[in-house]
């Protein structure tokens, strides 16, 4: 039994450092729709090279994180340095993957589809993190790739077996898209554009959209809340009183998306909440369906 134990514990190691080893690859490709998007370039036409010199990158120089080191972060052709910024991409999206694969127990629960959505949704949000923080601006795009995931999510959750429909979670869903995204587009509209801009709106529907609207609100609340702390931050350090949103909401979605329930739950049971709704003495716990993940 014990040298079993061994060997499955040995094999779901190899398992998370290849999810990780995968997760780091596709980060490589996340620098690209950093860099690309906000100037509308192809993701796919055209080969990498160097921002200095324009010489084309090497197939051996676009292995992630190991060719930076081995190039000391400098052009191999005209020894221009390189941003290690997309080396910390990459290990952020690797190490990312796997605090999701750990979190949801890809291994031991069998929840290999829902840890890939997850996972899907936390490189999206990468990207909007980076490209929001350089241009703000959030690409379309991004937003859309999370709306769909969020629409296969929903799908999924509406299949188990046997086949069962619940519209009651179908609504969960729907209310979540617009649960932060129409307080975020009054915002915008009264502020005419100065306080938010409509990619936060649409950031925040396809989250919704994935999340619910328990998981939206709490994600809209912490994004808030590292927002005011990170923008007096960084007025304190560059005297700049307007920043990007969308790295804050990014953050809130990601932190509410693994640990929503606990907040919510935590939230309602600490401030009586759960007792004036549900009746005195009880503790909720939610969610209330296996499938609202």
């Amino acid at each position: 039994m014990a040298n079993f134990d061994m060997q499955y514990a040995i094999f779901t190691g190899i398992m998370y450092f290849f999810y990780f080893i995968f997760g780091v690859c596709v980060g490589s490709f996340l620098n690209v729709c950093i860099y690309r998007l906000p100037k509308e370039e192809s993701l796919i036409k055209s080969n990498s090279h160097c921002m200095s010199c324009g010489t084309p990158i090497l197939r051996r120089d676009l292995i992630p994180i190991i060719s930076w080191c081995c190039l000391k972060g400098k052009c191999r052709a005209c020894g221009a340095r390189i941003s290690p910024r997309y080396t910390v991409v990459e290990a952020l999206n690797g190490i990312g993957w796997v605090v999701i694969a750990l979190k949801l127990d890809m291994m031991g629960s069998g929840s290999g589809v829902k840890c890939i959505l997850y996972s899907l949704v936390f490189s999206a949000l990468l990207v909007v993190f980076f490209m929001d923080w350089d241009t703000q601006l959030i690409s379309t795009y991004v937003v859309l790739f999370i709306a769909a995931l969020a629409i296969i999510k929903i799908i999924l959750g509406l299949i188990p077996v046997p086949l069962v429909f619940n519209s009651s979670k179908v609504v969960h869903y729907i209310i979540g898209a617009f649960a932060a995204s129409v307080p975020l587009l009054l915002i915008t509209l009264i502020s005419k554009g100065r306080a938010m801009g409509l990619g936060d709106v649409y950031l925040m529907a396809a989250a919704g959209l994935f999340l619910g609207v328990h998981r939206t609100v709490a994600a809209l609340f912490i994004g808030i809340v590292l927002g005011a702390i990170g923008g007096l931050i960084l007025k304190k350090i560059n005297g700049e009183s307007r920043f990007a949103f969308g790295p804050w909401l990014s953050l809130g979605i990601f932190i509410s998306m693994l640990w929503g329930w606990d907040i919510v739950n935590l939230y309602m049971n600490l401030t009586g909440l759960s007792e004036l709704i549900y009746g005195e003495g009880i503790t909720v716990r939610l969610p209330y369906y296996p499938q609202l993940f």
